[in-house]
């Protein structure tokens, strides 16, 4: 296998990066989930991180947002490193996420949901939402959030009435509420049927020039179309670092997660 320098590009300065891993490591017992990763994403970067079920591919993110702490290795978010920050400091910071699995208030409206993820990085953050419904900076974030996912229209309905797709827009709306610099995608389009994903693709490349990009994405057809470079773990390792064609064209990656039709 090629050396980590070789794997990694080596083009980006990690001091001006967006995101730097270096060495990351996670243990879980004798278990090691994630075997020193280290990437470099560029400010405004797409970045796929895939491969197939095991592979690490979550746990890495958990480390990278803070949900899970480091065995070994550094973080760096914007050249400062945060490796040993809790999960809000590293949202005041910057990261903002999605998780595979919906996580919203269900009897509250989406307003209402992404009203409370708007006030979590101010400092009313703990006041409740009536007396933030009108509080300028604050709504009007949350009311951005809503367009630049296209439910605006639906606002007002309660999270259960809300079709999976549109929960699964909303979590995005939950994520860019928080005025994120780089925004981490898990699995934006899982369950969503063939026009949902489109719908979810068409979302994701309509996002801001300038904002970062992390996604973890089983379909392949949808993560190889949306980003600038993609890093396939295996066994939590890095086995490949490089554009979605030399990714795609890698007999390594095809052999552990492609498959035949992309070789």
């Amino acid at each position: 296998m090629e050396s980590m320098e070789q794997i990694v590009d080596t083009s980006i300065d990690p001091a001006t990066c967006a995101l730097a891993l270096a060495d990351v490591t996670k243990d879980f017992g004798a278990l090691r989930a994630v075997n020193r990763v280290s990437m470099r994403v560029a400010p405004g970067e797409r970045r796929a991180v895939i491969g197939p079920n095991g592979a690490g591919k979550t746990t890495l993110f958990n480390l990278i947002t803070g949900e899970l702490s480091l065995t070994d290795g550094k973080v760096y978010l914007f050249g400062k490193n945060i490796s040993s920050l809790p999960a809000h400091q590293r949202v005041d910071r910057g990261i903002g996420r999605t998780f595979q699995i919906t996580n919203l208030f269900p009897a509250l409206s989406v307003e209402e949901n992404v009203l409370l993820a708007a006030q979590g990085v101010k400092p009313v953050k703990l006041n409740p939402v009536g007396r933030i419904r009108h509080s300028g900076q604050i709504h009007d974030r949350a009311m951005q959030a809503l367009e630049d996912t296209g439910l605006s229209e639906v606002r007002g309905i309660p999270i259960n009435e809300l079709s999976h797709g549109e929960q699964r827009q909303l979590e995005v709306a939950l994520a860019l509420a928080l005025e994120p610099k780089v925004l981490m995608l898990d699995e934006p389009a899982a369950g969503l049927s063939t026009a949902e994903r489109t719908m979810m693709a068409d979302l994701i490349s309509s996002l801001p020039d300038d904002l970062t990009i992390v996604l973890i994405e089983h379909d392949m057809d949808l993560a190889l179309g949306l980003v600038d470079r993609v890093t396939c773990l295996h066994y939590g390792k890095v086995i490949a670092d490089d554009t979605p064609r030399c990714v795609s064209d890698n007999g390594e990656v095809q052999e552990c997660y492609l498959g035949a039709r992309y070789a």
